[in-house]
């Protein structure tokens, strides 16, 4: 008896089941032949595979060709395969995102504190050893490094220099000329370059050129443990490495600098015979009459603040590489960008210290 109605159950759920199953096979014919008039085939084979599954589906829900793979399948395996930037949430408590600025702020404190220190160990190291009477690096590394960061920046300083020296000639003439004041435009580009853009562009120029140079070349040294043989020798790294780079892009700063503005106040000239009609003796005496001693100083002292700047930041990088040649062109990118974002900063704060208390 008890065998008669546990199969009569199963007949009755069976025909519970049937027309709704018959239904939907139906249906899926039904959309499978209006799809295949109307789109291409390899979307309608895969809507029929997809009905095929749904048909196979047992009461768990998956289909009954992958339910016996599920359990075979890694516990984490969303969490390995989802997209870290669409699954996370966006964390809104105050206490949160309080915290995490404050977590970047000390590590850029920190940052600025083991700049400041590096800088002050490597002069330190140097200064003790010329006391004891020796000399603290090479003069033939010093020099080569100084050809290289001087001489073979020239062409380059001076090429843009020279372009952007014409452009804003041209345009502030253009401007100036409705008013019947093109003759003010030699002391204005000269003041411009000689002042603010003169340093500014070489900054940035050597800081792409030659402070990624540097960090590359001590980054490999780093990666390849040469760093470590030398300490093993008893030599200092920051006087034997980093000194003449930070000493030699220190000195030949300020040249550059000053063959920026060259370049730019002879494009300049050009611009003004060509189309303002200013003789080159009478732009001489624009020009120096426009300037002043001070607006030499200025540049010449920014120059030499943005070329300790580059030169340390960029062996700071190249001595702090970890992970391999990964690591090594991680630290090239943040060096070039951490020295041209430190130059455009204290060029501003520069500006902002002297207008207060050296007015014009």
């Amino acid at each position: 008896m008890e065998a008669k109605s546990l199969r009569g159950a199963r007949s009755a759920r069976a025909r519970l089941n049937r027309p709704h199953d018959l239904s939907i096979s139906r249906l899926h014919i039904r959309l499978g032949s209006l799809l295949t008039r109307s789109w291409p085939l390899p979307i309608c084979f895969g809507f029929r595979s997809l009905c095929g599954c749904w048909e196979r589906q047992d009461k768990t829900g998956f289909s009954s060709l992958h339910a016996g793979e599920l359990g075979h399948l890694p516990p984490d395996m969303a969490d390995q395969n989802r997209n870290p930037d669409s699954s996370g949430t966006i964390e809104t408590n105050p206490v949160v995102v309080v915290q995490e600025i404050g977590q970047k702020g000390r590590g850029f404190l920190r940052q600025i504190g083991s700049m400041f220190w590096f800088i002050v160990n490597t002069f330190t190291e140097t200064m003790d050893n010329m006391r004891r009477g020796r000399a603290p690096f090479r003069a033939s590394s010093f020099f080569r490094h100084t050809e290289r960061a001087g001489v073979g920046s020239v062409p380059l300083v001076a090429m843009v220099s020279f372009f952007l020296g014409l452009t804003m000639a041209l345009l502030t003439g253009y401007q100036l000329q409705r008013f019947g004041t093109e003759r003010l435009v030699p002391g204005l580009v000269a003041i411009a370059f000689t002042r603010e853009l003169g340093p500014l562009l070489t900054g940035i120029m050597l800081a792409a050129r030659i402070g990624a140079a540097f960090t590359a070349e001590l980054g490999t040294m780093k990666v390849s443990e040469e760093i470590e043989a030398i300490e093993a020798m008893g030599i200092s790294p920051l006087r034997f490495l980093v000194a003449p780079r930070i000493l030699a892009i220190f000195a030949l700063m300020p040249c550059l600098s000053v063959a920026s503005s060259v370049a730019a106040i002879a494009a300049t000239a050009l611009i003004s015979y060509a189309y303002f009609n200013i003789a080159f003796v009478y732009f001489t005496d624009l020009v120096l009459n426009a300037l002043l001693i001070r607006d030499i100083i200025t540049g010449i002292m920014k120059s030499f603040l943005f070329g300790m700047l580059i030169g340390s930041i960029a062996c700071y990088r190249g001595l702090n590489v970890r992970g391999g040649a990964a690591g090594v062109g991680n630290s090239t990118t943040s060096s070039v960008v951490t020295a041209i974002t430190t130059v455009i900063g204290f060029d501003t704060l520069f500006n902002v210290v002297y207008t207060v208390f050296f007015p014009t």
